[in-house]
């Protein structure tokens, strides 16, 4: 079951200056930087309330966000929502007709275990379940 939005995801081209620029916005510094080498890219997180806003930046121009950068513009890249069973949510929607991007939740950023729903399935807009880190 889909508990919360848990973070929105921001494609950037210049982690640096997009970090500056919510840190100002927000009035709070990032909690925590990560890379996630298997994706090519790095990310920045700040709190939002219960929420969360994940800046995204590409170390790679073939990876998934650098791709997406040579063909849009900065922006959001996606929407990412907390479920209790990443397994069971999966099944549910793919019963359901929505297309997975994978077959199984990999290890995603900030702790958690992920899997994307493709954009076509959402009306344009790519989702993101998660869940706290039980494997990998």
């Amino acid at each position: 079951m889909i508990k919360k939005i848990e973070h929105i995801g921001i494609a950037v081209n210049n982690l640096e200056e997009a970090t500056k620029t919510y840190e100002a916005l927000l009035n709070v510094s990032p909690y925590k930087t990560e890379t996630v080498e298997r994706e090519g890219v790095k990310t920045v997180f700040f709190e939002c309330g219960e929420s969360k806003i994940e800046l995204l930046g590409a170390t790679r121009e073939d990876s998934p966000v650098g791709k997406y950068l040579s063909k849009q513009k900065e922006g959001i890249h996606h929407i990412a929502f907390y479920v209790d069973d990443l397994q069971a949510e999966m099944r549910r929607l793919q019963k359901q007709g929505f297309q997975l991007l994978s077959e199984e939740p990999k290890a995603g950023a900030d702790g958690k275990s992920i899997v994307f729903l493709h954009p076509k399935s959402n009306h344009g807009v790519l989702v993101e379940l998660c869940e706290d880190q039980t494997q990998f």
